[in-house]
């Protein structure tokens, strides 16, 4: 494997969560029509505690490309020809096909085409979806800001179920839900960890982040974070892209250098491996932050007893956790979605942030009424000022793209699953009382439309 091929290997493993695998083919999503048994319970296209945000109308018009009279086009990235993870397409299935039965857009109908990048054809994909698009909705790609120059020149509004590098992530005309890049999003998760839970370990904390232009800026950022919260960094190493033979060398400075905290940003798999070799030296940290990407079953069979051993911890940034869904509505309802839809399909944190990202793109779609452009459906999303896609999330403010998140909640990995950890929440399911850190390093800046030489003003 050559380095460039590796490097990005580690991206688009961090970047891409953790799903079922995946075809890679380019697939669209009508629904057929058929009502779900949460459609059943939530009629007139319900989600939550959102009041009908599909449902039948009389939309009449083509106006913009890629809405006519009868369908609303809607491209999907994912990296599924590469990571063979298919949850963005899923996603897009899922609710697609609810949002169909239950009437679609006004009564046109929601077509969802996965624009499958395969890792490096970001830019490909987006001069596709710049023909034939009306907005970019759901998805993710590890190489997303390859294709954010073509995007804002072809004035493509973008709902993202997850943004990763620099340059698009708070990109102009883009509507996302996890907050101002600018700031820290774990400012409280790391406020928590260093000035509560475990004190004794802010003097002790070690990072390693794979040899990747992703990981890297995760890396310092972090680090930056991690110091503004009053800690000290005791040991910071990189790891080749291409992959580690023997973690030893790594558990070994970490117990050399009296690591009590890690934050590890890689490949769940690596983690796992390097946790063993821990565990088997019998060097416990304090705790080790999995990082959400980490959060899901795979991680829980690859850890085995090492998780009973070692404290490894997840802050899923305001996303109610998929394993207590019985007690929250929103999330019991897709839950159901999926089980009518794509029954052979993983509901993964990913995949709730897309489906987040899709009830947002469909609300404010539904609320420009017959003459939907590609300017109302952006400025009607951003006049959501405690958006919680029905309750699936914390609120978060949209309003403004700089606006950081208030709200955090920390997951712990056990052999018996995942499960909340007692970071004592003061707001439902949910923590809210962030003290926002802003960066002060220089990690480089989103793109603007001013970069591609337009303006608001030729968004129409």
């Amino acid at each position: 494997m050559n380095s460039l091929a590796a490097t990005l290997v580690v991206a688009a493993l961090l970047a891409a969560g953790c799903g079922r695998s995946g075809s890679g083919e380019t697939e669209e999503s009508r629904g057929d029509g058929n009502p779900t048994k949460a459609a059943e319970a939530a009629p007139g296209g319900d989600f939550g505690d959102l009041k009908g945000v599909c449902g039948p109308g009389d939309a009449k018009t083509a106006s913009a490309q890629g809405v006519t009279a009868d369908a609303i086009k809607v491209g999907v990235f994912s990296d599924v020809g590469f990571t063979k993870k298919s949850e963005y397409g899923d996603t897009a299935k899922v609710f697609t096909s609810w949002c169909n039965a239950a009437g679609g857009i006004n009564g046109r109908k929601l077509v969802a085409t996965v624009r499958d990048t395969k890792l490096l054809e970001v830019r490909q994909r987006m001069l596709d979806s710049c023909k034939e698009d009306f907005a970019i909705a759901g998805g993710s790609a590890a190489m997303d800001g390859l294709g954010t120059k073509e995007r804002l020149s072809c004035l493509l509004p973008e709902f993202p179920a997850q943004t990763s590098m620099v340059q698009n992530n708070g990109s102009d005309l883009q509507v996302s839900q996890t907050g101002g890049s600018e700031y820290n999003r774990y400012a409280g998760y790391y406020n928590w960890l260093l000035k509560e839970a475990y004190p004794k370990s802010a003097d002790a904390i070690g990072i390693i982040s794979g040899d990747s232009p992703v990981t890297k800026v995760l890396g310092a950022q972090a680090e930056e974070g991690l110091k503004a919260a009053g800690g000290t960094i005791a040991y910071s190493d990189l790891y080749p892209a291409s992959g580690v033979s023997d973690w030893t060398p790594y558990a070994q400075a970490i117990k050399s250098k009296k690591v009590r905290g890690l934050i590890f940003y890689g490949d769940f798999t690596s983690l796992a491996k390097l946790e063993q070799i821990l565990t088997g030296m019998k060097y416990k940290l304090d705790w080790i932050d999995a990082n959400s990407n980490a959060y899901g079953p795979a991680f829980l069979k690859l850890g085995g007893t090492s998780l009973d051993y070692q404290n490894n911890l997840a802050d899923l940034n305001g996303v109610y956790p998929l394993e207590s869904a019985s007690g929250n509505p929103a999330t019991q309802q897709l839950v159901d979605l999926f089980e009518k839809y794509a029954p052979d399909a993983e509901v993964t944190l990913p995949g709730v942030r897309g489906f987040g990202a899709w009830l947002l793109f469909a609300k404010a779609a539904k609320s420009c009424g017959d003459d939907l452009t590609r300017a109302c459906v952006y400025e009607a999303a951003r006049k959501e000022s405690a958006w919680t896609a029905g309750g699936l999330l914390a609120p978060v403010d949209l309003t403004d793209a700089g606006i950081p998140v208030d709200c955090f909640n920390v997951e712990k990995a056990t052999s018996k699953g995942w499960e909340p950890a007692d970071f004592k929440p003061d707001k439902g399911a949910y923590r809210c009382d962030v003290e926002q850190y802003k960066y002060t390093g220089d990690y480089g800046k989103p793109l603007t439309l001013a970069d591609v030489g337009k303006s608001m003003d030729d968004v129409k």
